[in-house]
């Protein structure tokens, strides 16, 4: 056990012996709650399998991670995410998975080796090869309006940077709007926004957790409301939204520099493109 945490952690601070490592950049978000309609709230945080399975992935493949949110705040985990489903059954894999954030030491408030997305500009966005943003609720109370992250994924958009996100994390994309605050304010108050031309994604085929599925999950707000939908916020800003024929089916759409997964069950095949990307 100490032997897998000490590989585990030296892995995710960047100290991999592998020759041809690549340098992935996880982003997730500092909040631990979504603002609903009415003032209600909801607590949440990362998906566990969302984070956990391509990271285990990338790190079997003898990948550096560097785990990273705006403020270099420690994250939060949805623990309505810690659910064998979401393992397809597995409820070995879904401890194994809880087991290596527990080693990671990602959540500890102490201990945590998350750091702010300035100390990420400090030490070069050239440093990545890669950025993955995992879903659970948390990147649309802060990811979608972080000027950190919007300047990070313009650099990775310019440069046609491997960029990934998964589920509820699409969202986070919207940080890269000339104005993502007001486009965020328009759609939480209006239910809607203005289109937009000049948005760095605009035209792109992309994914996110769909319509559909977020009124069939609706029952976890705990009789809350979503102020809106990230499908809708994509499509305004200009994406060309695909989704599964079945809901909660697993979903991956590539274009360009960009791959995104749908949901939950999309993760496993989201980190199979970022395997392939690095190779």
């Amino acid at each position: 056990m100490k032997l897998l945490r000490t590989i585990a952690v030296a892995l995710a601070l960047g100290t991999s012996t592998y020759a041809h490592a690549g340098n992935v950049l996880i982003v997730l978000s500092d909040s631990d709650r979504l603002d609903l309609k009415d003032g209600k709230v909801f607590k949440t945080g990362f998906y566990l399998n969302e984070l956990m399975q391509p990271v285990q992935a990338l790190l079997a493949a003898g990948h550096e991670i560097t785990f990273a949110t705006p403020k270099g705040t420690a994250p939060s985990i949805d623990v309505t995410s810690i659910d064998k489903m979401y393992f397809g059954g597995d409820e070995a894999a879904m401890k194994a998975s809880e087991e290596q954030v527990s080693e990671l030491g990602i959540l500890s408030r102490e201990k945590s080796p998350v750091i702010s997305l300035a100390r990420v500009e400090q030490i070069g966005y050239d440093h990545f090869d890669a950025v993955y943003v995992p879903g659970g609720h948390a990147p649309m109370q802060d990811l979608l309006v972080s000027s950190e992250l919007g300047k990070l994924l313009t650099y990775f958009h310019e440069n046609s940077k491997t960029t990934a996100l998964a589920c509820h994390g699409p969202i986070a994309l919207l940080s890269t709007l000339p104005d993502a605050p007001g486009f965020v304010t328009q759609f939480e108050t209006s239910g809607t926004a203005k289109s937009r031309y000049d948005w760095i994604y605009a035209g792109y085929s992309l994914t996110v957790f769909s319509n559909r599925e977020e009124e069939m999950a609706k029952g976890l707000l705990n009789d809350g409301e979503m102020k809106f939908y990230p499908q809708d916020a994509l499509v305004k800003a200009g994406g060309e939204f695909s989704q599964a024929e079945v809901p909660f089916a697993s979903h991956v759409v590539v274009d360009r520099e960009l791959i995104t997964g749908q949901n939950p069950a999309s993760a496993p095949a989201v980190a199979q493109q970022l395997l392939r990307r690095l190779k």
